[in-house]
């Protein structure tokens, strides 16, 4: 029988829905005492090291949680399970997934449904999550995202509508696999990725998003000595309008790290286009482009790689994996 750590750290999985409508957080998360559902097939270490929302989940609480599961892995733990809020779930499994050597499965779930509402999807996403971690098979995927019967990367998978419960989708490239009948069934690989065991989540980076007109103007108002790197969401497959760049070449003149990514939901940023602010004239400027990730997963990348100790040329490498 396996033993899984179960980190709770808040979220819809763990709230109420009042009389009136709303949803908020309980004082006792209703998922620690579920371990019955599970007796004589896993062993439960349960752990409710935040009780948060997911708006409120910080670098640093990541952080916490990187080093909670480094320590369990000194622990004879066969994998971990971790419930989430589903805002920041996707931020805080990908943090994990390029700071953490992948030794044992590591899981997040979530609900769109609290605890007490008609068809909470809480309870079921949670028996799954635990399920994946207890799978063989999950063994040197990296972080993984159980939700809807579905098995996704923390790399690219993304929640993609407000309230639906097949919200979380991994565009262009699909999940990896599903749950069926308490079984984990994996139908691709995961290439490996480099990780950094960082021990600081340092550095101020902006995502900004790019639009039709935009000129230079939100580019001066991060050219100070406070940003230490800038994440753009560039248009198509990775173009800005020719205004911004006056502002971007101060940027880079000052050696700050610009990372590209697209603001499409599928595919990924290419350097294609050959004209003033197409992608190929924006890479030859030094501007980075990321490919697949979204804003906020190359944000996060960007500060791992800021404080991982990297040379500028190891930054440009890590960033462009």
């Amino acid at each position: 029988m396996k033993t899984i750590l179960v980190l709770h750290t808040g979220g819809t999985i763990s709230m109420s829905k009042e009389a009136d409508g709303n949803v908020t957080t309980n004082h006792l998360n209703p998922l620690l005492n579920q371990e019955e559902l599970l007796a004589g097939k896993v062993n439960l270490i349960v752990e409710p090291i935040f009780n948060i929302p997911s708006p409120h989940m910080t670098l640093e609480r990541m952080l916490a949680l990187k080093q909670r599961i480094q320590k369990a892995y000194t622990e004879d733990i066969d994998g971990v399970v971790i419930t989430h809020g589903t805002d920041t779930l996707e931020e805080t499994a990908y943090f994990l997934d390029i700071t953490l050597e992948n030794n044992i499965p590591i899981v997040l779930t979530g609900a769109m449904r609290s605890s007490n509402e008609i068809g909470t999807d809480g309870l079921y996403n949670f028996i799954s999550a635990v399920w994946t971690a207890c799978s063989d098979e999950s063994y040197g995927k990296g972080v993984l995202v159980v939700m809807n019967d579905e098995i996704h990367t923390a790399r690219y998978v993304t929640k993609t509508h407000t309230t639906n419960v097949a919200t979380f989708r991994t565009p262009t490239f699909g999940p990896i696999g599903m749950i069926a009948k308490e079984r984990t069934f994996f139908a691709s690989e995961v290439c490996p990725q480099e990780v950094c065991d960082i021990q600081k989540v340092a550095g101020e980076v902006y995502v900004i998003k790019a639009y039709a007109g935009m000129d230079g103007s939100l580019f001066d108002l991060v050219d100070n000595d406070r940003t230490d790197g800038i994440v753009i969401e560039a248009l198509g497959a990775g173009n800005l309008p020719p205004e911004t760049l006056p502002a971007l070449e101060k940027l880079l003149a000052r050696k700050m790290p610009i990372v590209l990514v697209s603001r499409c939901s599928n595919g990924i940023a290419e350097d294609i286009y050959d004209y003033e602010g197409g992608g190929v004239n924006l890479k030859k400027m030094g501007i980075v482009f990321s490919r697949g990730l979204n804003g906020p997963k190359a944000r996060i990348r960007l500060i791992v790689g800021l404080n991982s100790g990297k040379n500028q040329q190891e930054l440009v490498n890590f960033l462009s994996e």
